[in-house]
């Protein structure tokens, strides 16, 4: 016999497929139910309706990015390192083929549903600014950075390792950045960020 926690890891990844592949519109709980290898009826006890399965599932998601990024927080890495496996896990998670279906399904859908763009925006966009800005602010606290608005910052910085990417996926249908296209482009951002690019005077 499963645990509901179990069951609850099988409904979320089932669900992550469906959403992602068919739209939220367009997939059932019935369905939902039946890859999962539960009855409707257990469906429903664990996650009260559809809403409730794609919060769950978008809080599920950050998972990996927070504890990554809390992993950094310590004294054994220098600041640049310690920046650029931050933005990494940001980027991961932002570029992650399966988050950016998502994040079309949520433009596509949000009119219809518009609890949907909330909860994305909740449990993905708002989180992960969060948990950067948890990590500038221990940087801060140790005097290796000087920062007014950590929360600022860190939607900066996200904004710059990981929305130019998204937006040419989405709307340009360009394909997602590579591995190495992604560390090439984490890395200018932490120079960026730490060193700034302006040129010493002659």
């Amino acid at each position: 016999m499963r645990s509901d926690e179990e069951t609850k890891a099988i409904v979320i990844e089932a669900a992550r497929h469906a959403f992602a592949g068919d739209g939220y519109a367009a997939t059932s709980t019935e369905e939902l139910a039946r890859s999962a290898g539960i009855s409707t009826k257990t469906l429903y006890r664990l996650f009260p309706g559809k809403a409730v399965l794609f919060e769950a599932m978008c809080a599920d998601r950050l998972e990996r990015l927070l504890s990554a990024v809390d992993l950094q927080a310590s004294d054994e890495v220098d600041i640049e390192t310690g920046l650029r496996a931050a933005l990494l896990a940001c980027a991961d998670l932002a570029l992650d083929p399966e988050v950016v279906a998502l994040q079309r399904m949520v433009l596509q859908e949000s009119a219809a549903f518009p609890e949907l763009a909330a909860n994305f925006y909740r449990n993905g966009i708002s989180r992960t600014v969060k948990a950067l800005a948890g990590w500038l602010r221990v940087q801060v606290k140790k005097n290796l950075i000087a920062l007014d608005d950590a929360d600022e910052a860190a939607g900066m910085l996200i904004g710059m390792v990981a929305s130019a990417p998204q937006r040419a996926a989405i709307y340009g249908g360009i394909p997602l950045p590579s591995r190495k296209q992604i560390e090439r482009r984490v890395h200018i951002c932490a120079a960026l960020f730490l060193d700034g690019c302006r040129a010493n005077s002659p």
